[in-house]
């Protein structure tokens, strides 16, 4: 046909004289000089930014070695003698002590963040999936430390290589930092022999205690970086928020046991030496404020205990509401430390409250929800509006935290995003399972709402939600691997919903995608559950040949399938209509606008620093160290609500003009048909390569050996999404294929999606 309109074209045009022929001759050259300076202007601009993405990496990792070498290196003497002509040197300046200690410490890290926001504002997703395609035709598998498990059983969990190797490196960090700092202080002993028995041991008790303390707040500096959702150092490394919590939950852990031990080691030292109770209220200027220090250790229990899995499992509510007394406890801990120590660990604090402003930014916008889907199983579909513009940007493993205001306006919960923004339908949807006090309000309230709006009760109403995120990995898990294994437990499937239309949409638009094989194992109870499986987008016809998927369902509670005579319950929709969509305003929204937030604040922290000196600092002559901690706490909290509070009224102002209210009423009958119409097609597309299991559970054994002899000598990425024994389950079978793999087989690289905190 082509050659055919080709001849017919020739025969119908005209013949063509000279001159025209040379003037399109001409148009022809500068069509290709056009080409070819476009070209090469391209490949100049791809240069420049290869080289500036260098130079930033290479800035950021000297800013790091130099964080990392200030704490290692303080508890020796030299450092602090060091350290000490600093401030002295730059104590006079506009910054005064508290700002040269504050650079001095903290700079660095908030450096690396600035830099890191710029870095990621260059770099490309879609390059970084191109440029990974052509090395995985080229490379050959190999093992990674962060996907590795090499410890699966105990109170950490599963636990990778990469994470073994960092606790043992932090364990080596805290016993050289404890350990010199003690040994230092105890050296006195030797040249004071007029000490007697009780002074000797108080004194070991005291110092002992201070070395605990001095260790715990290094610890903290680091236990604040991964609770920051939005951080773009978390981005950087490529780690979702979701994730990261575990190693904030570690820290946390080991900072209250040397808070604790520097807290009890102190009360046996004044014990001995006869200073109770007069040290416990003593409130000194430039000693530290040990009041302050008994108050902050008691709301740092409060939390600590609370957050323990066997009250937070139980009481998720008292377990979210006196998390809140971080406030106190940073207050007060400012106040105990004193301006200097605080220093160390005011930076991962400031980036914290650069990321909380934020998110109270974004959850402050009312979302209204488009339609809610209950099914018969227990869980409810919640679909929400996004900005048509691509200013929210998010992948299939993407997570949520969702308020529903009419049920709650304090409750947060954590949902995996169960769609791909590629369907161009401007949505995000959430699948919620009942399974606790605020879910199963949240699905009576969405059958009520059913129920009234169909008796036009509630017709000038919406139901309203807030949103914040979505976060996740900058780059996405489930593209990087051409050969993936998805095991879902119950809602667990979530996530790989998102997954596999994800795929599908970017084989059939010819985006990067490298995922050619699939297997999704899903492990259910009753068979009722299959009818989550309507919650995937339409499905394009895909060639087997561009995309083999073999699904697994494991129905572990029931023998047989339904009876054809059983009448199967139906998901029941309820179309609310449109409304506002999620804001932009989070970190995966405009690089740019985030990073100028970050940038404003920064300065603008230097900026109020500089003025609090030299107003009222200097000329009052203030020499309080726990009054300057404050004044510094209240710095940092005053930058990010004006300078940084000013970058988001214009980054919201910016696209206050865009699709931020989107008005889309569906007609309930139609979706309704719709959702069979997904359920018939998911099930007519896989049905030859479906099969599912009746009173069974997955034998991981047996599924992981029959695919390395399919797949052979292959990267196989494996994303787990359910309960512990799921996850702990295939992170056993992984490592031990992994360890006793013959030359032909593949590597399994274990990643999990879970939200056991």
């Amino acid at each position: 046909m082509m050659t055919v309109g080709y001849n017919l074209f020739k025969q119908n045009q005209p013949l063509m004289h000279a001159p025209h022929f040379h003037l399109y001759k001409m148009d022809q050259n500068s069509n290709a000089q056009q080409l070819l300076l476009s070209t090469t202007n391209r490949n100049v601009k791809n240069t420049t930014t290869i080289l500036l993405k260098w130079v930033m990496k290479i800035m950021m990792f000297l800013f790091f070695i130099l964080w990392i070498a200030i704490i290692f290196i303080y508890p020796l003497e030299s450092a602090v003698a060091w350290i000490k002509y600093w401030t002295d040197a730059t104590s006079s300046s506009f910054l005064g002590f508290t700002g040269s200690t504050f650079v001095l410490f903290s700079g660095p890290i908030i450096a690396i963040s600035i830099l890191s926001l710029l870095y990621l504002s260059l770099n490309s997703h879609q390059e970084d999936l191109k440029e990974r395609s052509r090395k995985v035709e080229k490379a050959r598998a190999r093992y990674k430390l962060w996907t590795f498990p090499v410890v699966v059983g105990g109170p950490l969990g599963v636990v990778s290589a990469a994470e073994l190797i960092g606790i043992g490196v932090f364990g080596v960090f805290v016993i050289w930092v404890a350990g010199v700092y003690v040994v230092q202080k105890l050296s006195v002993l030797f040249v004071n022999p007029d000490y007697t028995t009780y002074e000797r041991w108080s004194w070991v008790f005291r110092m002992s205690g201070r070395g605990c303390g001095l260790t715990g707040i290094f610890c903290l500096s680091f236990m604040f970086i991964p609770v920051a959702r939005g951080s773009s150092l978390l981005r950087l490394l490529n780690i979702s928020s979701m994730h990261a919590i575990r190693y904030h939950i570690w820290l946390a852990h080991l900072c209250m046991c040397l808070f604790t031990s520097h807290g009890f080691l102190y009360l046996i030292g004044w014990f001995m030496s006869g200073e109770i109770p007069s040290e416990l209220i003593s409130w000194t200027p430039t000693n530290g404020a040990n009041l302050a220090g008994i108050i902050n250790i008691f709301f740092g229990w409060t939390i600590w205990i609370t957050s323990l899995p066997f009250v937070r499992q139980k009481n998720f509510e008292l377990f979210y509401y006196t998390h809140h007394l971080y406030i106190i406890f940073i207050i007060f801990l400012a106040m105990h430390v004193g301006n200097f120590f605080f220093c160390i660990v005011a930076g991962p604090i400031f980036l914290f409250i650069i990321d909380r402003f934020l998110r109270f930014c974004q959850s402050r916008h009312t979302v209204h929800v488009i339609s809610t889907t209950s099914f018969p199983c227990g869980v409810v579909q919640l679909v929400m509006s996004t900005p048509q513009t691509k200013s929210l940007n998010y992948n299939a493993l993407s997570t949520i935290f969702l308020q529903i205001k009419e049920l709650s306006l304090l409750q947060w919960h954590p949902f995996s995003v169960s769609n791909t923004r590629l369907d161009g339908k401007n949505r995000l949807s959430v699948l919620i399972k009942t399974c606790g006090n605020w879910t199963s309000q949240f699905e009576d309230h969405a059958l009520n709402f059913k129920v009234a709006k169909q008796l036009r009760l509630h017709d000038s109403t919406r139901l309203t939600a807030a949103v914040e995120g979505p976060y996740g990995s900058e780059s996405s898990v489930h593209l990087m691997y051409e050969h993936l294994i998805l095991v879902g437990g119950g809602i667990g499937i979530s996530p790989f919903i998102a997954v596999l239309s994800d795929v599908i949409h970017r084989i059939q638009l010819g985006e990067p995608c490298l995922p050619r094989n699939i297997f999704l194992v899903w492990a259910v109870k009753t068979s009722d559950q299959l009818s989550l499986l309507s919650t995937i987008d339409d499905i394009p016809a895909i060639p087997s040949h561009d995309l083999n998927l073999q699904i697994l369902i494991y129905v572990t509670r029931q023998s047989q399938p339904p009876s054809e005579n059983v009448v199967v319950e139906k998901p029941i929709t309820c179309c609310i209509g449109g409304g506002n969509s999620i804001s932009v305003l989070a970190s995966t929204g405009n690089k740019t606008w985030f990073a100028a937030y970050v940038i404003s604040s920064s300065v603008g922290l230097i900026v109020l620093i500089s003025i609090v000196n030299l107003l009222y600092i200097k000329p009052s002559e203030i020499v309080n160290w726990w009054f300057q901690g404050l004044l510094l706490v209240a710095c940092m909290v005053a930058s990010v609500l004006l300078f940084g509070g000013a970058a988001i009224r214009l980054w919201h102002t910016s696209n206050s003009h865009k699709d931020t209210h989107i008005q889309q009423i569906i007609d309930e009958e139609s979706t309704q048909l719709s959702t069979d119409h997904k359920m018939d097609s998911f099930l007519n597309y896989f049905g030859s390569s479906t099969i599912i299991h009746y009173a069974s559970r997955p034998n991981f054994k047996e599924i992981f050996g029959s695919i390395s002899k399919l797949w052979g000598y292959v990267d196989v990425g494996v994303i787990v999404c359910g309960p512990q024994s799921l996850e702990k389950s295939v992170a056993t079978e992984c490592r031990s294929l992994n360890i006793t793999r013959q030359s032909d087989d593949p590597i399994f690289h274990f990643n999990t999606q879970t939200f056991s905190f």
